[in-house]
């Protein structure tokens, strides 16, 4: 498959390896090449593409807390879509939904791993983009990616295409990202943030904030020695917002905490101050709950 493997990773591979650390969660893995759609809040009825196979997982990185659940344990044994299946379903579908009335308002590359891993993303790229003007016009064209291909030409390339090009950035703290994002491949961050400033707010800065601890190291990333380097790299970024969000679930390293609801949006507030945009994902409910309990 076309996945590098964690031998060549500039950051050695950490495990939760603590008694009672890590325990199997159930996944999500999603239909390929197209899934859904989903209901969303921001993006209306949003039709998923899964450029990675639907019985696994492949991602350059391998963060403990994702849905899709950890590399090692979902091997994918079959191969990715091809890029003639991909443009078949995703226009299939979309015609589908159409004559169901249900038109869609966003299409989004996301799924079991990092979409841009897909040999031929590029050229998916400019057929969904056809796929779009041709049947939904107005539906906005959405991807979440890692960052970790985004100093490819033709992966930079086709990301520029996208409506909402969505990056991760968790934290700047070298021996926080290798023990939760845990890149499976050479991740150079402050490269890739020189790129990102290159994109003059054509683009989306989207952050996990999370508490608890991997091998009994304190991993909360709410704390001000995390958010304060974050926020001057958000800053120079300038990107056209910023999304951030917690853990929704258990993660397979139950040693990892929900962020406060609370903490989450004080730090929205600091990202409004650089005079940015910013979507903070908190239920109304955990807000009240935490300001009386407080």
């Amino acid at each position: 498959m076309f996945f590098q493997s964690a031998s060549k990773s500039i950051f050695p591979p950490i495990l939760c390896t603590q008694q009672g650390d890590f325990s199997p969660m159930p996944t999500i893995l999603f239909s390929s090449p197209v899934f859904g759609p989903v209901h969303s809040r921001r993006l209306g009825l949003s039709l998923g593409v899964n450029l990675l196979p639907a019985d696994g997982k492949l991602c350059t990185f391998d963060c403990l807390y994702c849905e899709c659940g950890l590399n090692a344990e979902h091997r994918p044994k079959s191969d990715m879509p091809s890029r003639a299946v991909v443009a078949e379903k995703l226009e299939e579908r979309i015609r589908l939904l159409a004559r169901e009335g249900r038109p869609v308002d966003a299409i989004t590359f996301a799924g079991n791993g990092e979409p841009t891993m897909h040999p031929d993303f590029a050229a998916i790229v400019d057929d969904t983009v056809a796929i779009r003007d041709r049947l939904a016009p107005s539906a906005k064209l959405c991807v979440l990616t890692n960052s970790t291909n985004l100093l490819k030409p033709e992966v930079a390339a086709a990301l520029r295409r996208f409506d909402l090009p969505m990056f991760k950035l968790d934290a700047l703290d070298a021996d926080w990202v290798r023990r939760v994002n845990r890149p499976q491949c050479p991740y150079r961050q402050a490269t890739l943030i020189e790129a990102l400033k290159g994109w003059q707010g054509e683009c989306i800065v989207q952050t996990m904030f999370l508490r608890g601890t991997v091998e009994g190291v304190s991993v909360d990333n709410t704390t001000d020695d995390f958010v304060e380097p974050w926020l001057r790299a958000v800053a120079e970024i300038r990107p056209k917002y910023v999304s951030i969000y917690s853990l929704d679930r258990e993660a397979s390293c139950r040693t990892l905490l929900k962020a406060d609801s609370e903490r989450l949006l004080a730090i929205g507030e600091r990202v409004k101050a650089l005079g940015i945009p910013v979507q903070v994902s908190v239920k109304p409910s955990e807000v009240r709950r935490e300001k009386e309990c407080g």
